[in-house]
């Protein structure tokens, strides 16, 4: 693969909470992940995630999620398709207006958190993702995992899908990702992270905590900002990337696969 995208989820903090390290994350992506207000961020931390992305030419994806902020969207919850419908079609036409306003637009959709895995997983949480994603504006590319009810609903409806993977998560034989709740389900070694986007990009697999490859498809690479450790894993991943020719840039309509 010549070209990745490296998004980033942003704009999570809200009121006199701040959250993450976005100013100094934004020159290292190309794609930012906007909290919506719901999972984390509000209007105001939107208004300056977008002024801060389109500064930095950074593309801005809306990221709706449950609405728990004391969970922080990472906890599922009894919910109706119908009601994610209309939580992905508020949030998503929430981001849409602040980004109007400052003469940029969105151009991607993440499911945060729980509501990314309850989409990925079952069928008519999927269906409600695409459909509300679909009716706000069917140019907005989706972004999922391969392998999941999410993407293959995507594709069904004919939405431009991004099929992301992750740098600092690890991944079960069935291509899913190793659950929070377990010990290895995270990666904090640089090293270790950097060998498996490589192996991604270069193999198109995954190897297992278990020492198994798995398929993987990485067109758009999630890694996370949070902490100073973090802020230097992301630089390392960008020039690595940089060293073997691959070019970074946030997909868009017009770049087809």
């Amino acid at each position: 693969m010549d070209q990745v995208d490296l998004n980033c989820d942003l704009g999570e903090s809200f009121g006199h909470y701040v959250i993450g390290n976005d100013e100094q994350v934004l020159p290292l992506i190309s794609s930012a992940n906007v909290a919506c207000g719901f999972h984390a961020g509000d209007f105001s931390e939107m208004h300056r995630t977008v002024s801060r992305a389109k500064k930095n030419g950074v593309a801005i994806g809306a990221h709706p999620g449950l609405p728990d902020l004391e969970g922080f969207g990472r906890r599922e919850m009894k919910v109706t398709p119908s009601e994610v419908y209309d939580m992905i079609v508020y949030q998503v036409g929430a981001l849409q207006a602040v980004a109007k306003a400052q003469n940029v637009s969105v151009n991607h959709v993440k499911p945060h958190g729980a509501l990314y895995h309850m989409a990925s997983d079952q069928e008519e949480y999927a269906k409600a993702v695409v459909q509300a994603v679909a009716d706000v504006n069917p140019d907005l590319l989706l972004f999922g995992m391969d392998g999941t009810f999410l993407t293959a609903a995507g594709e069904k409806a004919g939405l431009h899908v991004i099929y992301e993977a992750y740098a600092d998560r690890t991944y079960q034989p069935d291509g899913s990702l190793t659950p929070r709740s377990l010990p290895n389900a995270l990666i904090t070694n640089t090293d270790q992270a950097l060998k498996q986007v490589m192996q991604m990009l270069q193999e198109g697999t995954v190897t297992t905590p278990v020492g198994e490859k798995t398929k993987v498809r990485a067109e758009t690479i999630c890694v996370h900002g949070d902490g100073t450790e973090a802020l230097a894993f992301v630089a390392t991943i960008r020039k690595e990337l940089q060293r073997c020719g691959i070019k970074i840039g946030a997909w868009h309509e017009s770049f087809g696969r």
